[in-house]
């Protein structure tokens, strides 16, 4: 992969990203929407008997909601609609592509995100007389 197609790819994993965040934010909306006319339908008696009725509507769209979570991978932080976050996942995401193409990725689990090991090769260091067996 050329530089050109890192970028490319690690601008559409952002993109993904982005569009779970807006998901997230729809679904929130809609449903203190629906909750606020549920309380209005009571208060103003003009509910049938059916009671709280609200989030049967979100239900199924919850489970939609939940299946984006997974496909996404998950919540970075709460400023993910900010166009500095953007920068960053896309920075994130050329550097870890990057990686793979060099070589350095051997497995798909050695892609945790934010595992930082920095201490503990300092220790390593210090004691040179430990093997990579003996670290827990």
């Amino acid at each position: 992969m050329d530089e050109q197609q890192i970028y490319k790819r690690a601008k559409e994993r952002v993109e993904k990203k982005k569009g779970f965040y807006k998901h997230l934010s729809a679904f929130i909306a809609v449903g203190f929407f629906f909750l606020a006319m549920n309380i209005f339908t009571i208060l103003k008696g003009e509910s049938d008997g059916s009671g709280v009725w609200f989030f049967f509507p979100l239900l199924p769209w919850s489970i939609g909601l939940i299946i984006h979570y997974f496909t996404v991978f998950g919540l970075p932080g709460s400023r993910a609609l900010s166009e500095k976050w953007e920068e960053e996942e896309l920075a994130r995401e050329m550097a870890r592509l990057r990686r793979r193409q060099a070589g350095r990725l051997e497995a798909p689990a050695e892609e945790a995100e934010g595992l930082d090991l920095k201490e503990l090769e300092k220790e390593k260091q210090v004691r040179p007389g430990w093997q990579d067996e003996d670290l827990v």
